[in-house]
């Protein structure tokens, strides 16, 4: 009887795709893949380690999927594996840690998967790491991440994922190409590129070959893809010229998002980014230009050594009078073998977690404003397999989240639709698609 395989990703869509495709590995090789709860024989777990609760995530995971299945054989992968595979090991129920070199090895390498008396460690040096693996997801979600760059050669005062991922590369144009009009002959209407470092695309065996606009150029002509959607762009890789391309494209869709980290360029500094915050206003301003319905999200962290409440409000009042959708908040903690760990001014807990709730609340009125200027507009809908309490959830190519009665002939398919009004959870109802009255 062949063996049952669950998979469990913790983390960014990077993992997801990476999931994905290992998955597929197993099941060319005859494995059955099967849901978490479903008694497997082998659980993976893809890990994240960006946020101190990542780890503790992973330890949650592998304590119930031994609920599940005691005599299971569990093996962790991903950042957090390549970071601390001896603490990963000392887990109770853990068999196999891979690093970042192995894991799309760890068929082979944990050939059979058969316990031994105790846990495998198998993470080389990150220098070790410098293959690109093609990665994409398929079958999980309506929309497919592809992943187009990995690994990181800017060394962020506060970040880890250099030492989790390795430096930055990227499979060639060509190879990408080939894997979209995969995706396109599965029906999936929606590509996200994604990557460590998505818009330092182009590097391959250390030498930069191509560039990320060349890439987005290629993808617009691949037939069969509706929608192309850029996962994460930093604000020094972002040109004029790709925002110019973008906002006269068919294919890529109104939506950035856009990394800031603070609106201090004192913290700026600090944190190590390529930009100050005038840079950052500037892509905004010149996105908004082109393109005024475009969703612009921001990733931000509050409470890095040395943010003081002056800087903290510099901060708020600077996003406060950007006109972006949304945030993505980070409390800042701390990680081992980064700069920001040494750093001395720590910011009490207590106030980082302060910080969070006003930016979120924040974020809440800044992405309500947004869906309120949409209403009103005639968007295409892509209807996702996303079910809750008969209702049905998909997206505007400008990332506005839209509900509707739940009708299957829906899933996969872009309809025209006219946005009437949000619901008290901030969701964007629609009453006419085609005609067809759909939610009141």
């Amino acid at each position: 009887m062949n063996k049952k395989v669950a998979f469990y990703t913790l983390g960014c869509k990077l993992n997801f795709s990476e999931t994905s495709s290992i998955s597929r590995m197993f099941e060319n090789r005859g494995y059955e893949k099967v849901d978490f709860q479903t008694t497997p024989d082998i659980f993976i777990i893809n890990t994240c380690s960006v946020t101190e609760n990542a780890d503790k995530k992973c330890k949650k995971v592998v304590k119930e999927a031994k609920k599940i299945n005691p005599d299971a054989f569990v093996t962790i992968i991903g950042c957090y594996a390549q970071l601390k595979p001896k603490e990963i090991s000392e887990i109770k129920g853990v068999d196999a840690v891979l690093g970042a070199a192995e894991k799309f090895q760890l068929i082979d390498i944990l050939d059979g998967f058969t316990k031994t008396d105790k846990p495998q460690v198998l993470a080389s040096d990150i220098k070790e790491a410098k293959r690109f693996n093609n990665a994409f997801s398929i079958n999980d979600r309506t929309r497919t991440f592809l992943k187009v760059q990995d690994g990181c050669n800017y060394h962020c005062a506060f970040c880890t994922i250099p030492l989790a991922r390795g430096k930055s590369r990227s499979d060639a144009i060509e190879n990408i190409v080939k894997s979209a009009r995969q995706i396109a002959s599965e029906d999936v209407k929606e590509i996200v590129l994604t990557g460590v470092n998505t818009g330092d695309f182009g590097i391959q065996d250390g030498k930069r070959k191509e560039r990320f606009i060349d890439l987005i150029k290629e993808l617009d002509k691949v037939e069969g893809i509706e929608r192309f959607r850029i996962s994460s762009i930093e604000p020094n890789l972002l040109t004029n010229e790709i925002i110019e391309f973008v906002s006269q494209s068919k294919k890529f869709v109104p939506h950035f998002h856009v990394p800031l980290q603070s609106g201090s360029n004192k913290i700026l500094r600090k944190m190590r980014r390529r930009y100050l915050r005038e840079l950052y206003e500037d892509r905004v301003a010149k996105i908004k230009q082109l393109m005024p319905n475009c969703c612009i999200g921001v990733d931000v962290i509050v409470g890095f050594p040395g943010e003081t409440e002056d800087d903290f409000l510099d901060s708020y009042r600077f996003l406060q009078e950007l006109p972006v959708s949304y945030l993505h908040v980070f409390t800042y903690s701390e990680r081992a073998n980064t700069d920001a760990n040494d750093m001395d001014e720590v910011v009490p807990m207590k106030v980082r977690n302060e910080r969070s709730k006003m930016l979120r609340s924040l974020s809440e009125k800044k992405k309500r404003a947004f869906y309120e200027e949409n209403m009103g507009r005639e968007e295409i809908v892509l209807f996702e397999n996303d079910i809750h309490d008969g209702l049905m959830e998909g997206f505007t190519d400008n990332y506005v989240r839209v509900v509707a009665k739940y009708d299957p002939i829906l899933i996969n398919e872009l309809k025209k639709v006219k946005l009437s009004n949000l619901t008290p959870e901030g969701l964007m109802e629609v009453s006419e698609v085609e005609g067809e009255v759909l939610l009141h």
